[in-house]
């Protein structure tokens, strides 16, 4: 199982920006997807978006379309997720997985918790009013 890591998580007053990162080890490894989720508390995890590996392609969900953008650096090691226009209901811890097998190919599987690998420990975000 690979291990992923999430960082650049803190505070940031609505309106504002921040940009998630997942680091894994290896620093390559074969995969077929990746996603971001968040679960703030109280609540169930909620998707936000994946990247199909293949060809870079995005899906998101519609709380954060416009808003949150789902990226890899050029080397394909890093995964990102861009964070603008914040608001307090944002607030939660957010995690990256990994789907290594290919379930999040097929039909909206992308969307589920149990498409995915491998996840990190998350980060949390925390937007002010």
């Amino acid at each position: 199982q690979v291990q992923l890591v999430e960082s650049g998580g803190g505070l940031v007053q609505a309106g504002g920006s921040l940009r998630l990162s997942c680091a894994a080890s290896p620093r390559t490894f074969s995969r077929h997807g990746m996603g971001w989720f968040r679960q703030a508390p109280g609540k169930e995890r909620e998707f936000l978006a994946n990247l199909r590996w293949i060809d870079g392609y995005t899906w998101y969900a519609d709380s954060v379309k416009g808003r949150f953008t789902i990226s890899r650096d050029n080397a394909k090691t890093t995964v990102y997720l861009q964070m603008k226009s914040l608001k307090p209901e944002d607030t939660a811890v957010y995690y990256c997985a990994a789907d290594q097998k290919g379930s999040t190919l097929y039909n909206d599987n992308y969307v589920r918790e149990s498409a995915y690998d491998s996840w990190g420990q998350g980060t949390q975000v925390i937007v002010s009013s």
